[in-house]
């Protein structure tokens, strides 16, 4: 068992978000699931907590009613290889009522905010070259959705 384990608080669609998610990601899959009982505060045999596990991340959603909600303060990072890999998660983290953000954000139908980035992105933004970085992260605050492409651009300006 990995030490920390994000924790994340659904109104009543825990099930179903472990669910969505769990068919997003490869290498994922649900785990127990707990079910409230006579004491609540959820409908008795309702689903309390469910585990589930995305690409080797364990977590674990809680159907804790609606006194909280997902904010921009945390994000999920999603890593991606390349463009097409960036468009597939985009798509589909932002299908069925999802919202694009800016600069990479995006918050899914269940109002949980992901980041979906290359994983140079970093590398580039961090570069030893103060003006490449600049130009790269000029490049990232103009966009929703990001574009290696023009990132890589951006980086070999001179």
């Amino acid at each position: 068992m990995q030490k920390i384990t994000p924790f994340l608080w659904f109104d009543n669609q825990a099930e179903e978000a472990v669910n969505f998610y769990v068919s997003v990601f490869k290498n994922s899959k649900t785990g127990t699931v707990a079910r409230y009982g006579e004491s609540g505060p959820g409908p008795k045999g309702s689903v309390m907590t469910i585990a589930f596990e995305l690409d080797g991340q364990n977590f674990v959603a809680l159907n804790g009613g609606p006194s909280f909600k997902f904010t921009e303060a945390l994000s999920l990072m999603v890593n991606c290889e390349d463009q097409e890999e960036i468009d597939y998660f985009w798509e589909t983290l932002t299908a069925d009522g999802g919202k694009e953000v800016e600069c990479g954000w995006l918050k899914d139908k269940y109002g949980l905010f992901w980041q979906v980035v290359p994983k140079i992105l970093f590398e580039l933004v961090q570069s030893d070259d103060p003006e490449k970085s600049e130009r790269v992260m000029k490049a990232v605050m103009q966009m929703k959705k990001l574009d290696l492409a023009k990132l890589e651009q951006a980086a070999e300006q001179e």
